[in-house]
């Protein structure tokens, strides 16, 4: 199978369809919007309910705390209440104000209220707005 240089991880991997439109991701957020690659984790491991998860990608503050996270999808995989119930399970644990939720084709940002609740925004924070949440 084809590979890919992930440079977060800083090694080669095989290019998946979720692969690639996570590697397409990481250039968006580092190139377009200016977030450092330092600040970036890909598949960020947490525990939830004492089982072992994997977060996509998840991006940090200044003071290295969770500020966003990224679901990725294959294009074929419709992003369902299960998909964004997935990612809501997964914020109980990582407490982030963003989450954004693509399969590569539909991109879904959402930003958590004071009351808990998603309200999707029209565009991505800068790595300064991330950083002042």
């Amino acid at each position: 199978m084809e590979q890919v240089f992930d440079p977060i991880r800083k090694k080669f991997v095989k290019l998946t369809p979720e692969e690639q439109v996570r590697q397409h991701v990481i250039k968006v957020l580092t190139r377009c919007q200016g977030y450092p690659e330092t600040h970036l984790a890909v598949e960020y491991g947490f525990k939830y309910n004492n089982l072992q998860y994997r977060a996509d990608v998840v991006v940090f503050n200044r003071a290295l705390q969770p500020r966003l996270l990224v679901e990725c999808k294959a294009p074929s995989v419709k992003l369902t209440m299960d998909v964004i119930d997935q990612v809501v399970r997964y914020n109980y644990v990582l407490d982030v104000p963003y989450i954004l939720i693509t399969n590569g084709e539909l991109f879904y940002l959402c930003k958590r209220d004071a009351q808990g609740d998603y309200l999707q925004q029209s565009r991505m924070p800068s790595f300064d707005e991330l950083c002042q949440e």
